[in-house]
């Protein structure tokens, strides 16, 4: 059995529309006028248990609105969704010690409270048997480096330090199912790092299912073998993230450091899309030329220091995809 299946989910939102001209507030309060969002129109998709997906899209796609339909927040106005068996809206006191959610900009740990506090209040709410928990928590203490973290107030912890207390509060009840919104969002390069190795470790030691939404590309790279794109509520794209590459193009790109900075590098078989100081950057089709015959001739016609090839970043195949779709699906 899957453990998430969603069919033609729908969720719309009503959004007020500010009048215009004198006395615009006013008016505003005393006849409101609305308009209707579609947050979701429609979106279906199925996932297996041990699946690591990265779901993507601009600001406004409906990644959020998905992960709180999933998670039992918001009850959507049309379609199917199960998880785990569940209906996540109606099933909710069973539904919810089966999932964790991590949402980047909020906390579920207490302010004021050290994180032991929280863990051991999380402890409670979930009915989670004393023996069990302790050996959840000592492994999530170990596995993130928590221990000089556990006495401190949570308000006094850094953005990398609250996350990793934030993603072990998620997970001490030993979910089946992690949702998580945006969960690096403003760390540093440090605790990016230590997030993604967590988050990897866990879906490959414990088989947890997990769903990532991003905007930080270096994630979905690091992390996810299978992408969702979604943009104004409908599904774009749904596969692994070398078909959607091959999807939206076969390019290549050669990176070139030259020796010489005065050098112009030019070659009839590729196209120069990018200079910076001495690096400069071109594309090129690997079925009009072939990476070995290009990186020959631009090694014996140039001094360089320095190349590399490598498929163009998914920022870039995914800000295709929406403009192939126009402005309907642009960010």
């Amino acid at each position: 059995m899957p453990a998430i299946v969603v069919e033609d989910l729908r969720k719309a939102y009503r959004i007020a529309v500010r009048h215009k001209g004198a006395f615009a507030g006013l008016r505003s309060f005393l006849r409101p006028r609305w308009r209707t969002v579609d947050a979701l129109a429609g979106v279906s998709f199925t996932l297996e248990r041990g699946e690591l997906v990265g779901y993507i899209g601009p600001n406004g796609a409906g990644k959020s609105t998905t992960v709180k339909l999933l998670s039992g927040i918001l009850v959507p106005d049309g379609g199917r969704c199960e998880v785990l068996g569940h209906v996540p809206w109606k099933e909710r006191v069973a539904y919810v010690r089966r999932i964790g959610v991590v949402f980047g900009q909020r906390t579920q740990l207490w302010w004021d409270l050290p994180a032991r506090d929280s863990f051991d209040l999380l402890r409670d709410i979930y009915r989670v048997p004393p023996a069990d928990y302790r050996r959840a928590l000592d492994e999530l203490v170990t596995t993130l480096d928590l221990a000089p973290l556990l006495d401190v107030p949570v308000r006094q912890l850094s953005l990398g330090q609250r996350m990793r207390c934030d993603l072990a509060a998620a997970l001490v009840h030993a979910p089946d199912i992690l949702f998580l919104d945006e969960p690096t969002i403003g760390l540093d390069a440090v605790s990016k790092l230590a997030v993604r190795r967590f988050i990897r470790r866990v879906n490959q030691e414990r088989g947890l299912t997990v769903i990532l939404t991003t905007h930080d590309m270096d994630d979905i790279e690091s992390l996810c073998s299978r992408v969702l794109v979604l943009a104004n509520g409908r599904l774009l794209s749904d596969g692994p993230l070398e078909a959607l590459r091959a999807k939206v193009t076969h390019e290549r790109w050669l990176i070139v450091d030259l020796a010489d900075s005065a050098a112009e590098l030019a070659d009839p078989a590729a196209e120069v899309i990018r200079r910076e100081g001495d690096r400069v950057t071109l594309r090129f089709d690997p079925a009009a030329v072939s990476t070995a015959e290009l990186v020959g001739r631009v090694s014996a016609r140039y001094p360089v220091r320095d190349l590399y090839v490598q498929n163009p970043p998914i920022e870039e195949i995914i800000a295709r995809i929406y403009g192939d779709r126009g402005d309907e699906a642009g960010p």
